[in-house]
């Protein structure tokens, strides 16, 4: 039987199979309500239905202006709870057991009104200028996403992830590139990382957390696979039960990127998997069963996100069974189809 259908062990989850669906908005919600809607109860459990068996809801603000787009989803509210309840309810009826959601703070990458980064620096000149963070308004934040992890585990998920990658706020904190703070935020690579680890240290006790990092900056000056190392091996300190590997999106135009191809960004997720003993996923392009099965047996992750893969065909997990004529793993009513 393939790789990709054994089971594994996030924290004290089992997973059915080593599928996961990242995070990836779609941006469906109403203007900032944050309420996930019927097309979340349908995309997200279609998923689970065909197969996967990780699912990683999208990037969830912990505040309004902490919003990608006025379409995100949020959980800065009790109001929005009873919305993500029922869809977890929806998600759990299929193969996927173990959800989780994405928290995360947009800082100067944020579309809405009244944006916030750690040094004021623009994203790009589309977007506003960013109000640089004083050290309360940095607590504050730690606090919101706390309060979205005491909502979210009422809303039924299992883990929470913290969106560390792509630019986002707490990434800006990580990158020397976007963070020049000289207080107790700046500086040092422990310094830079002290937001991640309070929101670490604050979700901790509530909910098994997971973090989302960017391995390397794709800029000269920025955080390296060596950084992430570092970043990556304190977060399981902290805790973490998972770590996903992703890359860039701190800068508009890095000078570093590499090829874009199936797989590109393995090495990353393998030099993370060598100085950590928790559960490490791997992205990057990655479409077929047996590119799955080589990040898995080369030893680069240990779940494999099948992002765009699984926007195009969600019943990909079920594709994958039958090739291994396992028509044991897909829903019965489909059976006859395979």
């Amino acid at each position: 039987m393939s790789i990709l259908f054994e089971s594994i062990k996030v924290g004290n989850f089992t997973l059915p199979n080593r599928i996961a669906m990242p995070p990836m908005c779609v941006y469906k919600a109403r203007d900032y309500s944050g309420l996930p809607r019927c097309f979340h109860r349908l995309h997200y459990p279609a998923r689970s239905l065909g197969g996967v068996g990780f699912i990683i809801v999208e990037a969830t603000a912990v505040s309004p202006e902490g919003c990608i787009s006025k379409n995100d989803l949020g959980l800065w509210s009790d109001n929005q709870i009873e919305a993500h309840t029922k869809l977890n309810y929806e998600i759990k009826k299929y193969t996927c057991q173990t959800t989780a959601i994405q928290l995360g703070h947009a800082g100067a990458k944020g579309t809405c009104d009244n944006i916030l980064s750690p040094s004021g620096i623009c994203f790009s000149p589309e977007y506003q200028h960013p109000k640089t963070l004083n050290t309360q308004e940095i607590y504050e934040i730690v606090t919101k996403f706390k309060d979205a992890a005491i909502r979210a585990k009422a809303a039924n998920y299992d883990i929470v992830e913290i969106h560390a990658a792509h630019g986002y706020l707490i990434s800006e904190f990580l990158s020397p590139l976007t963070n020049k703070r000289d207080d107790e935020f700046g500086g040092s690579i422990d310094n830079r990382m002290r937001l991640l680890s309070l929101i670490a240290q604050e979700i901790s006790p509530i909910i098994p957390f997971g973090v989302r990092i960017s391995a390397d900056d794709w800029e000269v000056g920025g955080n390296t696979i060596e950084d992430s190392k570092i970043i990556a091996k304190k977060c399981a300190e902290l805790g973490a039960c998972y770590i996903s590997v992703s890359a860039g999106g701190v800068v508009t135009k890095p000078s570093l990127v590499p090829e874009l191809k199936p797989m590109y960004q393995a090495g990353y997720a393998k030099a993370i998997k060598e100085v950590v003993n928790i559960p490490v996923i791997g992205v990057g392009l990655i479409t077929t069963k047996e590119q799955g099965e080589e990040m898995i047996l080369g030893g680069y992750c240990d779940i494999v996100a099948y992002g765009r893969e699984l926007l195009r065909n969600p019943n990909f997990a079920l594709y994958a069974a039958a090739s291994e004529g396992k028509n044991e793993l897909i829903d019965f009513s489909y059976q006859r189809a395979f």
